[in-house]
């Protein structure tokens, strides 16, 4: 019988260190001790993170509701992206979180090609949400209903899953959620460290490897040498452990995805008279785009821009004159993106995790989503003492291939797009490598658009619905709606657009703004009269 792990010791705060310490003392209950070892001199920049919809299920099998993390990290509800000035006319459209209906086999965004097409916008016409973010609903009733009643079952305690693995999810959860990722982290810690989690705080100052090449121990400047059987990387970009200490090469999307740079603030806002967007903004500028993340109580924002057309200086003063006078008197954080992936994440005895192992754009907000993917299949891969080569192998395509498709999809929100006025945007037209097979399918989705038979195979988080969407919001669309449908009576398709326009004008008009359901809930907590299962949260 193989010898076990019984000790990981995790590298890194943040985010990406105190999900894993959570997920892993949840996961592994038994004769394992973990540690976390985090400077007390590095600091985050609390920007606001926006996420998946799938979060949840990271949420879920830590045994967390709403009601306990959602006010302790001045979270609010997202529903959806809305994308301003990403094609020629200015116009903006929304990437929400719900797939298309069916209709006569074919969806719906088929039908409104050859129906609609010209007469009212594909967002409005085949998704509810789009009306709701424009009405800064809430997703959920007073009473705590999720106003997706396909859905509302697995939001009871009852239903939470034991273990919710993502690429086995076939459920469309209709909104994610936006938090303060500090404010997490520090959550999150609490819950580890009362789960059993040691936390040392230190600075690494070395890292020693066996003769084998695998990690011996890390040295740290108060609490000397610290040694384990698995080490986890959640140093971010600086990837001590991955490559600084393992050499492991990492593969640059630079070639793909031109933006290298970000600058980052909070601003205040009155959310009282502003109320909260239930949804993130990402705004094209001249040569990149500008994310809004609404927090309960301020926007976190930052201009994501390519430093070969704009330098830090002229960048801060096109975000500045982009943001107004609320940002005034904002501190500006300027921030060098490493946008790529490691060769391998897995590595000997060390698994990167976080920016340490792979990062793109935080342009549809994966970021968290690869944090929780890869602490998902660590678990699903998770070694004995051994380090069996082909657990690792399979480990490393996951990752690569997951990490590789949301670089292709993000590929496609540039060289797709028609707004080609500036030197960055012509170079996004001109100059960037798009990848052999993305090429290929954008051929095929000038002829009829993307279905789940052909998008990228490999698990990488995004659904065909998703690259409709983007194609058709970028002015990218089929010269002709499918001939299929010329042989089909429209009567049904009629009643499908009707349907979705009085529900859009149902729920807008009967759900609470978020502003109004998110104050509620946080004061009926504080008072303790609605901390039922059934109640808000």
């Amino acid at each position: 019988m193989s010898e076990q792990i019984r000790n990981i010791v995790i590298v890194g705060g943040g985010s990406a260190g105190w999900m894993t310490a959570s997920y892993l003392s949840k996961a592994l209950e038994r004769n394992v001790q973990i540690s976390l070892v985090e400077s007390s001199n590095i600091t985050t920049i609390g920007v606001g993170e926006a996420t998946f919809s799938t979060i949840k299920l990271f949420f879920d099998f830590l045994g967390l509701q709403e009601r306990e993390w959602m006010p302790k990290c001045n979270a609010s509800y997202k529903m959806a992206i809305k994308f301003v000035n990403w094609n020629v006319q200015g116009r903006h459209f929304y990437h929400p979180f719900q797939r298309y209906e069916k209709v006569e086999g074919f969806d719906i965004a088929e039908w409104w090609l050859k129906m609609k097409r010209g007469e009212e916008p594909f967002d409005y016409a085949c998704f509810l949400i789009p009306s709701l973010c424009d009405n800064q609903r809430s997703p959920r009733y007073f009473d705590g209903t999720v106003f997706d009643d396909k859905v509302q079952d697995l939001f009871s305690r009852e239903s939470m899953p034991n273990k919710g693995v993502l690429a086995d999810h076939k459920v469309q959860i209709p909104y994610a959620y936006h938090f303060d990722a500090n404010l997490l982290a520090r959550f999150l810690k609490d819950y580890a460290k009362q789960r059993g989690v040691t936390q040392i705080v230190d600075d690494v100052v070395d890292v020693k490897l066996s003769e084998n090449g695998s990690i011996d121990r890390i040295i740290t400047r108060e609490h000397g040498n610290i040694s384990a059987d698995l080490f986890i990387d959640c140093t971010g970009f600086r990837g001590l452990l991955i490559n600084k200490a393992l050499g492991e090469p990492f593969i640059s999307f630079s070639e793909s995805l031109l933006c290298d740079r970000a600058i980052a603030m909070q601003v205040p806002t009155d959310i009282k008279k502003d109320g909260i967007n239930p949804y993130t903004t990402a705004t094209a500028l001249s040569s990149g785009w500008v994310w809004n993340i609404p927090l309960y109580g301020r926007i976190g924002t930052g201009y994501v821009y390519c430093s070969e057309f704009l330098s830090e200086e002229r960048a801060e003063q096109e975000f500045r004159q982009h943001l107004g006078l609320a940002a005034e008197n904002c501190k500006a954080s300027h921030i060098k993106i490493r946008v790529g992936r490691n060769r391998n994440s897995w590595v000997k005895n060390c698994v990167a995790i976080g920016l340490s192992s792979g990062f793109v754009e935080p342009l549809e907000s994966t970021g968290i989503f690869f944090i929780q993917h890869g602490i998902e299949e660590l678990i699903a891969h998770f070694p004995d003492k051994t380090f069996d080569r082909e657990l690792i192998k399979s480990y490393n395509k996951t990752i690569a291939e997951c990490i590789d498709g949301v670089r292709d999809f993000l590929t496609l929100h540039y060289c797709a797009s028609d707004r080609a006025d500036t030197p960055f945007w012509k170079a996004t037209k001109h100059e960037i490598v798009v990848p052999e097979e993305l090429r290929e399918r954008l051929r095929l989705w000038k002829t009829r658009l993307p279905n789940s038979k052909n998008i990228n195979p490999n698990y990488h988080g995004f659904e065909s619905y998703s690259y409709s969407v983007m194609l058709l919001g970028l002015n990218y669309v089929p010269l002709k709606s499918l001939p299929a449908l010329d042989r089909i009576d429209e009567q049904n398709a009629i009643l499908a657009f009707h349907a979705v326009k009085a529900r859009a004008n149902h729920l807008s008009a009967t759900l609470p703004s978020q502003y109004e359901y998110l104050t509620y809930a946080i004061e009926s907590q504080e008072r303790s009269e609605y901390l039922s299962e059934n109640g808000p949260f």
